[in-house]
């Protein structure tokens, strides 16, 4: 019994507080010390994105442009599946050509 609470205890330890700004907002978070970069890094492109589409948009409500950044990332997101999974299938087509030289070769 004791020994799980210690656990708790270390992993909060572990753990690292940051504020992070987005859309004039600050979110406090709890996170691991590993995460902290990439989610400065998410925050500073959000703004920039926020930034760009405030500049070309007439759009006056944060929800909308937020929603716009959401539909961004999830895109780009997407995006780089389908191009992995177009390499992919390139490289097994790729592999299954040299295979077939190479018993060619030994045969």
């Amino acid at each position: 019994m004791y020994s799980a609470v210690i656990r708790v205890i270390d992993t909060m330890a572990d753990k690292l507080k940051i504020k992070l700004s987005v859309a004039d907002r600050v979110y406090p978070l709890t996170i691991n010390p590993d995460q902290e970069e990439g989610l400065r890094k998410a925050a500073k492109k959000i703004e920039a994105m926020i930034k760009q589409f405030e500049q070309s948009y007439a759009v006056r409500d944060k929800q909308d442009v937020l929603a716009m950044c959401a539909l961004q990332f999830a895109a780009q997101v997407e995006q780089k599946v389908i191009d992995k999974d177009s390499d992919d299938i390139n490289v097994l087509g790729r592999l299954g050509a040299l295979n077939d030289l190479l018993q060619d070769h030994l045969s």
